[in-house]
């Protein structure tokens, strides 16, 4: 089996890059749900996962036969399975059942809890050992997240958030491996590879589903394809391009966090695109929010090389 070797700890400039691409990456994907939000309002949760797999890795096959990019060594393959089933089938397929019941608003705070998720895996499997301050800010950015979502929803978290964790624990996973694996592999072909990785699982799924539920065509509004067009090429494509760059220069847990303002944009991008409210109570969180961010930004993470 290949072995995929580690390269040392990242430059103070390949931290800047790294969070500077991770910022990119969050912008894009902070839409996911306010789009998600406008598919599955018209779309089956099902199919609108399975057809945005499906899509983006047609994308993926293009850019890969474009970059004549080579097969990933043995030892890659794992990992990016890995990836597949966190961020290419888990999240999208989680987070569309629960975006069903939840507002785009709800759903986009609680993903704010993602970087903490993603630090405490990547600390688990990888080789990143982040410093005890380090790990406070990012539990009291969590706890702020955790805050405001119990604000918005009256104190009670819905059945539905159930499946929002779930989802953010797929992603999770998928984050972590996938931005340890572009360190060696690239940001692009991993995503890409991970993408091409589901076909087999996603093409029988969705056809299945087909046969059981056909989309009436007629009876879904462009709004609903809007959605899914932005899914398809931008969360689940093109963002994956900036981000696993930005993790795998800058590190996991520290790009990780810049995440936590992904919850603010995309309460931005529901009140814009869904006319969802946005609350002075939400600048307030953000602004804390941003606080914890800079913060951690100064704080110690300990990349250990092979």
């Amino acid at each position: 089996m290949t072995a995929i070797a580690h390269p040392a700890s990242p430059t103070s400039r390949d931290e800047s890059r790294g969070m500077l691409l991770g910022l990119a990456g969050v912008a894009m994907f902070s839409l996911t749900m306010p789009f998600t939000r406008m598919a599955v309002m018209d779309l089956d949760p099902l199919f609108a996962a399975l057809a945005r797999a499906l899509g983006a890795a047609a994308l993926a096959a293009g850019w890969l036969v474009w970059r004549r990019g080579p097969l990933p060594p043995r030892g890659a393959w794992l990992p990016l399975g890995l990836v597949m089933l966190g961020v290419v089938i888990g999240f999208p397929l989680l987070s569309s059942m629960a975006l069903r019941a939840l507002p785009a608003a709800h759903g986009a705070v609680l993903a704010g809890l993602l970087p903490l998720m993603t630090m405490i895996y990547a600390a688990l499997r990888g080789d990143e050992r982040p410093s005890p301050a380090f790990w406070l800010m990012a539990v009291l950015g969590a706890a702020i997240v955790v805050a405001f979502a119990l604000l918005q929803g009256g104190g009670v978290l819905a059945p539905a958030d159930l499946l929002m964790f779930a989802a953010l624990a797929a992603g999770a996973m998928g984050y972590a491996e996938g931005g340890k694996l572009a360190r060696t592999l690239g940001g692009p072909e991993t995503i890409c590879w991970a993408l091409l990785l589901a076909v087999p699982l996603a093409a029988p799924m969705l056809a299945w589903h087909l046969a059981r539920h056909p989309v009436d065509v007629a009876a879904v509004g462009p709004a609903a394809w809007a959605g899914l067009a932005y899914v398809t090429a931008i969360s689940m494509f093109v963002g994956f391009f900036f981000w696993y760059r930005g993790l795998a220069l800058g590190g996991i847990a520290r790009v990780g966090q810049v995440q936590l303002l992904q919850p603010f944009m995309s309460l931005l991008g529901a009140a814009v695109l869904l006319g969802e409210r946005l609350a002075l109570s939400n600048c307030l969180f953000a602004l804390a929010v941003i606080g914890v961010v800079c913060a951690g930004r100064r704080l110690q993470v300990r990349r250990h090389a092979a």
